[in-house]
């Protein structure tokens, strides 16, 4: 059976990750998802909502944030190829604290918290798959959080210009200034410090 277009993005990264992933394990996988395309601003996931799905990004963007005295937080952005779900009220099904929002018109396939469950006890390769992809994710929000321990804004902003350009260019600078954690002023005279200087070598995150 010939794999729906829509799938067939996320068939390639679950390959990439397991070149041993069989057709009949990928067609019990199909078996659990479901399509979504969502228009610019769509809430795909609301606070104080048990998160029930896993949503992988096939076009658009996400962003992932909280409100804090009446004050948006954004933790992170997710853009096509990439995973995106409030983790934490996933696994524990529990409400969420955070929102999801979609910034661009979007694509996600999205895997149930029940259909997942099975696909763990009826294939052992999706424990490996859902291992990895954990294990992956786990390795980006601790770089994070080293970042913002260890460097400075600025060097954030810069890293961000070196490694994350499609950030810059999609997102409006009040979002980068929320996800930095400045003020758009602030961020202004960061931008401008920073265009003064010659460009700088990556700095990986």
């Amino acid at each position: 059976m010939e794999t729906p277009l829509a799938y067939r993005q996320l068939k390639s990264y679950y390959k990439a990750l397991m070149p041993t992933l069989t057709e009949a394990e990928w067609q019990l996988c199909e078996g659990q998802l479901r399509v979504r395309t969502l228009k610019k601003g769509t809430m795909l996931q609301q606070q104080g909502t048990v998160c029930n799905y896993v949503s992988f990004v096939n076009y658009g963007l996400v962003r992932t944030y909280y409100l804090s005295d009446g004050k948006e937080k954004i933790t992170e952005f997710f853009k096509e190829g990439e995973y995106t779900c409030d983790y934490r009220s996933f696994l524990t099904r529990e409400p969420s604290i955070s929102l999801i929002q979609v910034l661009e018109d979007t694509e996600v396939v999205e895997t149930p918290y029940d259909g997942l469950q099975m696909l763990y006890r009826e294939i052992p390769a999706a424990n490996i798959l859902g291992r990895l992809i954990a294990e992956k994710l786990f390795i980006d929000v601790c770089t994070r959080s080293e970042v913002q321990a260890n460097d400075s804004i600025e060097q954030q902003y810069q890293s961000l210009i070196n490694n994350r350009s499609w950030l810059i260019q999609r997102v409006p600078q009040y979002m980068i200034a929320s996800y930095l954690g400045v003020t758009p002023e602030a961020l202004s005279r960061i931008k401008a410090r920073v265009n003064k200087r010659p460009l700088q070598s990556a700095l990986v995150y």
